[in-house]
């Protein structure tokens, strides 16, 4: 013998179909949201890491010329040809 469900087991059984497919969809927005947070933050370290590479190579860069600058003769010769100064007793020679 089958018993039968009454109308208040149905309604039982339909609320709680409908609070377990809310649950869901709760948890699968839920997880979407972190999901993107978790993509966004990766493209944010991404370009955060090759910045900070940028950013090391210029560091470098700028420490090989104070170790440059620091040098005296280096100094001289980079005045000369930056700024075209002369010391006493060069000769200038101009090209076009």
């Amino acid at each position: 013998m089958r018993a039968r469900t009454s109308k208040k087991e149905k309604k039982r059984l339909f609320l709680i179909t409908i609070a377990i497919i809310t649950l869901l969809a709760l948890l699968i927005g839920s997880v979407y949201s972190d999901w993107k947070q978790i993509l966004k933050n990766r493209r944010t370290e991404v370009e955060l890491t090759q910045k900070y590479e940028e950013l090391l190579e210029n560091e470098l860069k700028l420490s090989a010329e104070i170790t440059k600058l620091q040098d005296d003769e280096y100094l001289a010769r980079y005045a000369k040809e930056k700024y075209m100064l002369s010391a006493e007793g060069d000769t200038i020679i101009k090209i076009d």
